[in-house]
């Protein structure tokens, strides 16, 4: 049986009487519903108070202590645009409440604010250039704060389910403000500009046996090569090393988030945002070898309606965990294809399928929802 969830926000909850038995005509079970999360404008078409809410910086949507967070360099905003003191938790409650379930939804690494405040704990590539949305995995100060993020995310509130995001690196990739970027590289220039070249992850290239300069300087040749149409690949011993290295610090990442939501929420299974593609980064980086022995449920981006994006479900099935496909109804995708592709994704191997965005879509795409439900469960 494939079972079903719609992401949401928490001001999609509150103060909307009707979104509840909204969510549960559609036949939707469970909500997963963001506790920690990066900036956004959001649209929010159908609340009766508000038509847009501009969250202007990664925030925990629950309190931010200051016994847990007094003395650290990275410590979470509280998001000032909601009058709510608990937001995740009361939106939770009302949930619960009306007989839903709850997935809470938590981003580790992705935080503008702090990666600007920063910016020797972010991402950096080949040409120095730091992107500052992407705190790197591999510095322990970021592990840190990730760890004590989730745990703070779901302390002392309902949680059925913690779906974690950006529990890895980000890359080249960010659908930042007013963003001039897309096209400019070739998809290998794009994964080689993703590359972490910060101090601590050169020195776990020089710790495999790596001359990190020779390297750096091999990929910027590299991307520079893709740019001009002169290709100069990286060696593919040295490639596979850098590769090693990130997954090392993902672990790591992993390892000590998941210590962290099971000292709090023993019981709550943990599904992992994650590709089958090795050397993806962004909100669902590489699935790692270790990854696969320490989650419950593997969630998918399958937002593109192509047909290959069922490839990449298989992909991802065959690894032996639940495969939790991501589908949106908005945009790029148009109405008519939604439903064939959720089945193509369920053929595919797609035990679950989490709906993107219960609070986003307009009255007119509400409807996907509910017919996705009926599909799925015919």
């Amino acid at each position: 049986m494939v079972t079903v969830s719609g992401h949401a926000y928490p001001w999609d909850v509150l103060g909307d009487a009707d979104f509840v038995a909204r969510v549960a005509d559609h036949g939707v079970p469970t909500v997963t519903l963001a506790a920690a999360y990066h900036s956004a404008r959001a649209a929010t078409p159908l609340h009766p108070a508000h038509q847009i809410v501009d969250a202007t910086c990664a925030a925990l949507y629950r309190p931010v202590r200051d016994e847990v967070w007094q003395g650290r360099r990275l410590r979470p905003a509280a998001p000032q645009w909601m009058d709510a003191s608990d937001p995740y938790g009361q939106a939770a409650a009302e949930l619960k409440a009306a007989g839903l379930s709850v997935a809470a939804w938590v981003v580790l690494t992705h935080n503008t604010r702090l990666g600007t405040a920063f910016p020797e704990l972010t991402v950096v590539n080949c040409f120095g250039e730091r992107y500052p949305y992407a705190l790197c995995p591999a510095q322990e100060e970021v592990r840190d704060f990730a760890a004590t993020l989730a745990a703070e995310a779901i302390r002392d509130a309902p949680v059925d389910v913690v779906s974690l995001e950006a529990c890895g690196q980000l890359g080249l990739a960010h659908l930042g403000h007013h963003e001039k970027s897309d096209g400019a590289w070739t998809p290998e220039a794009a994964r080689l500009l993703s590359v972490c070249c910060c101090g601590i992850c050169t020195g776990g290239w020089r710790e495999r046996g790596l001359d990190p300069a020779a390297v750096v300087k091999a990929l910027r040749t590299a991307v520079t090569g893709e740019a001009h149409g002169t290709p100069a690949p990286l060696d593919a011993d040295v490639e596979a090393l850098i590769l090693a290295t990130r997954h090392a610090s993902a672990d790591k990442l992993r390892a000590q988030v998941l210590a962290a939501v099971r000292g709090v929420a023993p019981t709550a299974p943990v599904t992992l945002h994650a590709g089958p593609d090795p050397w993806a980064t962004g909100p669902s980086p590489g699935i790692t070898a270790q990854a696969l022995t320490e989650v419950d449920a593997l969630l998918v981006p399958a937002w593109p309606t192509a047909t290959t994006t069922a490839d990449t479900v298989t992909r991802a099935a065959n690894l032996g965990l639940p495969v939790d496909a991501y589908v949106t109804v908005l945009p790029p995708a148009d109405e008519s294809d939604v439903l064939p592709h959720v089945r193509r994704l369920v053929e595919a191997g797609a035990q679950r399928l989490s709906l993107y965005h219960l609070g986003l879509a307009p009255r007119w795409k509400q409807r996907l929802f509910a017919e996705i439900c009926r599909a799925v469960a015919a």
